[in-house]
């Protein structure tokens, strides 16, 4: 039987009546029988008759389908449209007095001692929503910190010109450890974006994500005057960190050696990987959705991916996304290097990231933050607003394997990069540019690239693919390395031109160079660009980016 959204009063009464009898004829004092249940005891007599009408209650409660799991979803019945059979059953074929519609409300039925709501909650409608379109997110305003640049257009230009930003560290004294390079911000200025209070109490990280965020925000236009005109409700802010503030915990911890009466009040508060969405949003008046995300480097696409979701629900009209870290510091360079990850290469500290090469040794360590203003397109289109791509979907999964190691035959990888085809409605062929994560160690790069060939290796036109990695010049900014890329992507579908790979002067085996980005820029017409981002535990996130087309 065909099912409608909600079932007729009477059938409903029906099922509640014969479902119930059961129970109360072995539960009940037939001395103190109500008028309610004597009428369902005489529709379980008419039910045992036989008949036309008792199959259709019969066949009702023993449909294989299942009362318990939708209880509305019974369509009027024959005999109830021909107001005979189902009238007859209850001995009138007459309009029913206004107490036995009462008693025919829908109640709840009672199925093998669980019970089941059919009268929905009150406020709550049961009429199906109208269908609407899709909102679509677009990309308005970037903003970074990096290695090679705070401004976004030389930024960009240094990697074009494959400018790489790995040095010796200058700031502390790296002597015992064997990595002495990093992807080190050597000068850096808040001076327009954040308070001078402000910077002298908060961590790096924090100040690197103010900084950045008000950069993006500028770059989309958004003023003071267009600020004063924005739904403060409807924007908000999501940026991560992967590490947080570790300078700020560092510093307490030397400071409790000494007494616990020396720690920061500021301590807790500003090492908090949340904080720094938190002070934007007060700085900016933003009341809408404010969190951080941490998943370890793939932290800035899981904020990307989260704060789209919010737009495309309708939630907000607004929102900086991204990630942010600053973990340039003998704890941080300590961690990673008794960890087995950072390269050695102190002689070349430019030649140390190189994605993809047969003598890469590890990745670099570096520092930065990147921002993205993302913001629903009819939103945009209302304040003439620039637009630098559409953002499409994206994905993520977990490899749910080993703390710092892909699984070994990348299914993990292949899963999120699938699902976020899907979930973008985009076909293989047409991604035609692949920022990815390309971090300069062994392992890493192999099975992201033999994932990236098993899902688009079979393209018609694979040849067309391109693949670079932000990595080789930027070094691994942790946290912030995916909004980073996200910004690099962005930047290449705006200006037709993808970066190099600094570095990659001898291809590991297996690496096709048809698909590889040399040691120089390329021209490239992108269709679809994927910026993938990864990180230790297994998280995998992949996004999608294009250009804005009015459609």
């Amino acid at each position: 039987m065909a099912t409608s959204a909600a079932a007729p009063p009477l059938c409903t009464w029906l099922v509640s009546a014969c479902m119930s009898v059961s129970y109360e004829k072995h539960h009940t004092d037939p001395k103190r029988l109500s008028p309610w249940t004597k009428r369902r005891k005489f529709v379980s007599k008419c039910i045992s008759r036989g008949g036309g009408d008792a199959d259709f209650v019969s066949n009702l409660l023993t449909n294989g389908s299942g009362i318990q799991s939708s209880c509305l979803a019974f369509e009027k019945c024959k005999e109830y449209n021909h107001s005979e059979g189902l009238f007859a059953l209850v001995g009138s074929q007459t309009a029913w007095t206004r107490k036995q519609r009462s008693i025919n409300r829908p109640a709840a039925i009672s199925v093998s001692g669980d019970t089941v709501a059919v009268r929905p909650a009150d406020g709550v409608t049961t009429e199906k929503k109208q269908l609407t379109k899709q909102r679509r997110v677009v990309v308005t305003g970037v903003g970074v910190v990096t290695p090679i640049g705070d401004e976004v257009d030389v930024f960009y230009n240094n990697l074009l010109e494959g400018v790489s930003g790995i040095s010796e560290i200058e700031a502390f004294d790296c002597a015992q450890f064997p990595t002495k390079i990093a992807g080190e911000i050597k000068s850096f200025s808040t001076d327009g974006w954040v308070s001078p209070k402000l910077s002298k109490r908060a961590d790096k990280f924090t100040l690197y994500l103010l900084t950045a965020g008000k950069k993006a925000l500028a770059d989309a236009g958004i003023t003071e005057e267009v600020l004063g005109k924005l739904d403060k409700r409807r924007c908000g802010v999501i940026v991560g960190s992967a590490l947080g503030g570790m300078r700020t915990f560092q510093d307490g911890i030397e400071a409790l050696r000494v007494s616990y009466k020396k720690i920061n009040p500021f301590g807790i508060p500003f090492a908090t990987t949340n904080i720094g969405s938190a002070l934007l949003a007060m700085d900016l008046g933003w009341m809408g959705p404010n969190y951080s995300i941490s998943s370890a480097c793939a932290t800035s696409n899981f904020c990307i991916l989260s704060a789209a979701h919010h737009i495309i629900t309708g939630e907000s009209d607004v929102m900086l996304c991204g990630g942010s870290d600053a973990a340039i510091l003998p704890i941080g360079l300590g961690g990673f290097v008794a960890c087995g990850a950072l390269s050695k290469r102190n002689g070349e500290p430019t030649k140390a990231s190189r994605p993809w090469d047969i003598n890469r040794d590890g990745f670099v360590i570096g520092d930065g933050a990147g921002v993205l203003l993302l913001e629903d397109l009819e939103h945009a289109k209302r304040r003439g607003a620039k637009i630098y791509a559409e953002f499409l979907g994206g994905s993520y999964t977990c490899d749910a394997y080993h703390l710092t190691e892909h699984h070994p035959d990348g299914s993990g990888l292949v899963l999120c990069i699938e699902k976020a085809l899907a979930q973008s409605g985009v076909a293989k062929e047409d991604v035609n540019y692949v920022n990815a994560y390309g971090s300069s160690t062994p392992r890493a790069d192999l099975k992201e690239y033999r994932a990236l060939i098993h899902c688009f290796g079979k393209n018609p036109e694979f040849l067309q693919l391109r693949v670079n990695s932000t990595k080789s010049m930027t070094g691994h900014l942790l946290g912030a390395s995916g909004a980073v890329e996200a910004v690099a992507t962005v930047k290449a579908i705006q200006t037709g031109w993808v970066h190099p790979n600094i570095n990659l002067e001898n291809p590991d085996e297996g690496m096709d160079m048809n698909v590889l980005v040399g040691i120089k820029k390329e021209p490239l017409d992108i269709k679809v660009a994927l910026s993938n981002s990864f990180g230790f535990g297994g998280h995998n996130s992949s996004i999608l980016f294009a250009p804005y087309k009015c459609i």
